[in-house]
């Protein structure tokens, strides 16, 4: 595989993982809210889904693709709603300490990744569009879309870590990011949907 392809693959994953999504945001909101001990099982849901559905898309993309546009579309639904669920969660939720959670779930971190429709179409679309001219075997297949899972990891750990940093702003003024990250989940359900 040419060095070029290889660098093209990294340069969209990396775009693609550090943009705005609903694992991102769910991230950043939850840090704010819970800070990081409490967060982690969240977040470590939201690394384990992402490297679930990876690997998913990579036996998609290696072996069922006849049925691949109406599993997709199905999902991108699903997704939709989940996500609009999260973003009226997210609009209306008050700090942690006012409502006396003690901590997130790894079970919602794990679930948003299965009807996030942004890492489905992002796997697909690297594997597709990068890869399988070059390499079609599952173990290359899988091998990227490992990679994949892994910036995005990362790219989720450093929306973590910009939560962390904004902490004591936001139990200030949590009602409005709130509200802005409630829009930004809405403008990738637009997105979605469009």
């Amino acid at each position: 595989m040419p060095a070029y392809v290889i660098s093209n693959f990294l340069i969209y994953c990396v775009i693609n993982a550090f943009t705005p999504g609903p694992g991102n945001i769910l991230a950043l909101n939850t840090v704010t809210n819970y800070g990081w001990k409490k967060g982690k099982p969240l977040f470590f849901g939201i690394f384990a889904g992402y490297y679930a559905v990876q690997i998913i898309c990579a036996l998609f993309v290696y072996g069922v693709s006849s049925f691949l546009p109406g599993v997709m579309d199905a999902l991108k639904y699903v997704g939709a709603a989940y996500i609009l669920y999260l973003a009226v969660h997210i609009a209306v939720s008050r700090p942690a300490e006012e409502q006396g959670e003690k901590s997130a779930s790894f079970v919602k971190g794990f679930l948003l990744q299965f009807v996030n429709v942004k890492i489905y179409m992002f796997g697909i679309t690297a594997l597709t569009s990068f890869i399988v001219d070059y390499d079609s075997s599952l173990a290359a297949l899988l091998l990227f879309e490992i990679i994949i899972a892994t910036i995005g990891t990362i790219a989720t750990c450093t929306w973590i870590a910009g939560g962390l940093l904004i902490q004591k702003f936001y139990l200030k003024h949590y009602r409005i990011i709130n509200i802005v990250l409630a829009l930004t989940l809405l403008e990738c359900v637009y997105s979605i949907l469009r």
